[in-house]
């Protein structure tokens, strides 16, 4: 077998390179992996911009966003104005299997697309992160509130293992709803989740007031992006993130899902399309709610600004 090789068009080159430190992987691992997933990853990524985590040999994992002056006429690109850098940045669309197998080649391991399509957003997402330590289970624990609170909201979500340490709970939508409410939903259904039991789950933005409780992060709208089902993550092993059901959580670990593992697990299955609900309206209470509870981002860089000169005057 030589370490390199052409699958739809795409040059792949230095196959049997190890993907990075701790992955037990090589780069043909992961573009055999994708290969494989191409028909169920596609799908969440198709016509979303795309921002991708690559990890060269030697270096450090990198976000690329802006697609290199290299990239090959047949990817596609969708143009977004970036008001943080005031400049147009070519972002890729990765909707078919040669750019996602050229993505591999390019050893771009994690796959993060945006939350709009078609100018449209798609999806209330939750972010559930746990406290420092191996602590899945409260992970788990605190699903069930916010599954809990979609319930008390006429909602319905579906669940994945982010890849990483958590959970992410998606909520479709239905198009033409504004930002400004998405947002305001999300950081709604956070709170009522943590008003179920506060003691385990916690909406604080800033990292030093979670005292050992689950994070609900609510600040995944708008421009934001979130790793797509079935991608894989930079950390050891090379988990994937990968749907779970409701019911199965209490079985699993993140860890269980892997490049190895996942196309075995999935046979011709597509879990997170079956189990996504259809995009749904978002109550009015919600959103007339989440407008009255403050932006996380904005209200913790208000109180670190006042909390630092609280310690300069003392």
């Amino acid at each position: 077998m030589t370490s390199d090789e052409t699958r739809d068009g795409v040059s792949l080159t230095n196959l049997d390179q190890p993907l990075f430190d701790g992955s037990n992987a090589t780069k043909r691992d992961l573009v055999d992996y994708l290969d494989a997933v191409h028909d169920r990853i596609i799908p969440a990524l198709r016509a979303r911009p795309l921002s991708v985590i690559r990890v060269r040999p030697g270096q450090p994992p990198f976000m690329q966003k802006n697609l290199p002056k290299y990239t090959p006429s047949w990817v596609k690109t969708a143009q977004v104005w970036a008001e943080a850098s005031h400049r147009e940045i070519s972002y890729a669309l990765c909707d078919d299997r040669q750019t996602l197998l050229w993505f591999g080649n390019q050893r771009a391991v994690e796959y993060h697309p945006a939350l709009i399509r078609d100018t449209h957003f798609t999806h209330l997402i939750l972010d559930l992160d746990p406290p420092e330590g191996e602590s899945f289970p409260l992970v788990v624990q605190a699903a069930r509130l916010v599954r809990q609170a979609l319930d008390d909201s006429g909602l319905s979500g579906a669940v994945k293992t982010s890849g990483a340490k958590g959970v992410h709970i998606f909520i479709p939508v239905v198009p033409g709803i504004p930002m400004e409410d998405l947002a305001a939903a999300t950081r709604a259904l956070a709170a009522r989740a943590e008003r179920v039991d506060p003691e385990l789950a916690t909406t604080a933005f800033i990292r030093e007031d979670r005292a050992g409780k689950v994070f609900l992060d609510s600040t995944r709208a708008g421009g934001a992006t979130v790793v797509a089902a079935y991608s894989p993550r930079i950390r050891p092993g090379t988990p994937v993130s990968f749907p779970v059901s409701w019911d199965d959580l209490d079985r699993i670990v993140p860890a269980d899902f892997t490049i190895h593992t996942a196309p075995g697990l999935l046979g011709d299955s597509d879990p997170w399309a079956d189990r996504m609900p259809e995009p749904q309206e978002l109550p009015a209470d919600l959103i007339e709610e989440g407008h009255t509870i403050p932006v996380a981002r904005v209200q913790a860089m208000h109180e670190g600004k006042r909390r630092a000169k609280a310690r300069r005057e003392s």
